[in-house]
């Protein structure tokens, strides 16, 4: 009976941050296995001395990171081969069953690479992976891999097989064509990328809140001046919140009407250092290219 309900002195307004919880079916009873998970501000190992408290088990490094959601499931770990082993290099979205939408300039080489759905500790086996070789590579023909921030970051891989969508692994969801973020919305990088600037990959994936930048203020002197183009997002620049090498390709999810929307791929970050204060992440904006994307999807 470890329950309780606590009235308010007053009514909470719903928004962007602060929703109702759905309770579910009197008598459901989940199966075994299935993914649930917790939240919370405690502890993030046992205490030392008596009490009830155990371990959270939450992977730790990114300021304010948790273990990822339902929402970000459409994430994936794009590998590439080197001297026998496959290793980490960029995320990416399953768009399709088929296929997958990454940044351009993680696949702009000669490597072999694979991708992993289903993944959690890109360092060991946990039974929910599902591994795909990538069957074609179809970059952006505007593409310059000598100009990053001339944009066209963009990629979509066909995979040798199709993903089976179960409770680790979903498709992703485009925004409307054209569709633009105000500022301040809230929104969430995900991905394996370093922790901090020179530092490890995640072994976990990971989120972070990145708060939308408009273009207004993203391009203005003070941030990244004319670096950043229209079909471009900017997120974050808190200087303690951002992306980082490893996470390029991965999504910025932003949730539209109770549904997460792919609305970014990570690009790039500022060369002082991944989390610089006032040079928030820059995305490709997923929205700018939803005709190419459809152009490719339907003639492949």
């Amino acid at each position: 009976y470890d329950i309780a309900l606590l009235r308010l002195s007053g009514s909470a307004t719903l928004n962007s941050y602060v929703q109702l919880a759905v309770l579910p079916q009197e008598g459901s009873i989940l199966p075994n296995n299935y993914p649930c998970y917790i939240s919370g501000w405690g502890r993030t190992q046992s205490e030392r001395r008596g009490g009830a408290r155990r371990s959270r088990g939450f992977p730790v490094g990114k300021p304010e990171t948790d273990r990822v959601p339902p929402a970000c499931l459409p994430q994936i770990s794009l590998q590439y081969y080197s001297n026998g082993n496959w290793y980490h290099t960029c995320g990416g979205s399953l768009i399709r069953q088929n296929w997958v939408m990454t940044a351009a300039h993680c696949v702009d080489s000669n490597l072999s690479f694979r991708v992993v759905a289903g993944d959690h500790n890109i360092y060991q086996n946990e039974g929910t992976e599902q591994v795909f070789s990538v069957g074609k590579i179809v970059i952006h023909p505007f593409w310059n891999r000598n100009n990053v921030a001339g944009g066209y970051d963009i990629a979509l891989l066909r995979l040798s097989g199709s993903a089976t969508l179960n409770s680790y692994v979903q498709l992703a969801v485009l925004p409307q064509e054209g569709s633009i973020l105000p500022n301040n919305y809230p929104c969430y990088i995900s991905g394996w990328g370093r922790t901090q600037t020179n530092g490890q990959l995640s072994s976990v994936l990971l989120q972070a809140l990145l708060p939308v930048v408009d273009h207004q203020i993203c391009s203005s002197s003070s941030y990244w001046g004319s670096t950043v183009k229209t079909s471009m997002v900017c997120a974050g620049g808190d200087g303690v919140r951002s992306g980082c090498q490893g996470d390029s390709g991965g999504p910025l999810h932003c949730s539209v009407n109770g549904r997460y929307q792919v609305h970014g791929i990570t690009s790039f970050v500022s060369s002082l250092g991944c989390n610089t204060r006032n040079k928030p992440t820059v995305f490709t904006r997923v929205s700018a290219y939803i005709s190419w994307i459809n152009s490719v999807l339907s003639q492949n």
